[in-house]
């Protein structure tokens, strides 16, 4: 019983901790269904996220209605595997400035779901590393796109031993891995809430673009911005 209270405690607390700390956007129920385009200095990104991680969908969905995104720069690019935005630190970094550390200040508690997958593709949150975040929770603005690539069988086994601590993969997600590509050592470990359904040319552009390797490691070179984040009338 008493653990039960203290797990309570803690949900109640996350939850008017999220509530309070959001901004002061209110979503209407056609927002919902509208899908996020990113505006790049790159070409334009199209986002829809999914039903299944309400919290983070909403949560993103009121950042990019306050304007929370725009002129922020993807600050952590790494080829053949993710594209990385959401620090506002980074919307007025100069040259050489590692990013990454910034966020409006609160956390979005872990929605992981079975049949969300890192396939090549799909949006998902960033966070700190597991020995501060035990419980897995998300950087309320962080976020990376997957680029990824192609696995093999062999590679998958090796996954799933070392990384997945021995949690196998569904046989259908190793076919897209195998066949499409994306990252599956993150699966069940950072939380997966949309995907590109426009532009991915335009992630992997970003992807493959020079990077430091300085104080400022994984940054792109020259700056790639998103000029603006804004909501869209979702095309069938």
């Amino acid at each position: 019983m008493k653990r039960r209270r203290g797990l309570l405690v803690v949900f109640l607390f996350l939850f008017v901790t999220i509530v309070v700390a959001q901004p002061d956007v209110k979503l209407k129920r056609r927002d919902r269904k509208r899908d996020v385009e990113l505006f790049t200095t790159a070409g334009n990104i199209v986002l829809r996220l999914y039903d299944s991680t309400p919290l983070h969908r909403d949560n993103f969905l009121k950042l990019v209605k306050a304007h929370y995104y725009d002129s922020m720069l993807f600050h952590r690019v790494i080829k053949n595997f993710m594209i990385q935005s959401g620090d506002p630190e980074s919307k007025r970094a100069v040259a050489g400035q590692p990013l990454g550390n910034g966020g409006p200040g609160y956390l979005i508690p872990a929605e992981f779901r079975p049949s969300l997958f890192h396939k090549k593709g799909v949006l998902a949150a960033a966070r700190t590393g597991d020995d501060v975040n035990p419980e897995k929770q998300s950087s309320a603005s962080q976020f990376y796109i997957v680029q990824g690539r192609q696995f093999t069988d062999k590679e998958l086994d090796s996954i799933e031993i070392v990384r997945l601590k021995g949690c196998k993969l569904p046989e259908a997600h190793r076919e897209v891995y195998k066949t499409t590509g994306g990252t599956p050592q993150l699966d069940q470990n950072y939380t997966v809430f949309g995907e590109v359904v426009k532009g991915q040319d335009v992630v992997d552009a970003i992807a493959n673009t020079a990077t430091s390797k300085g104080p400022d490691k994984d940054r792109p070179l020259q700056d790639i911005r998103i000029i603006k984040a804004t909501l869209v009338k979702r095309k069938k």
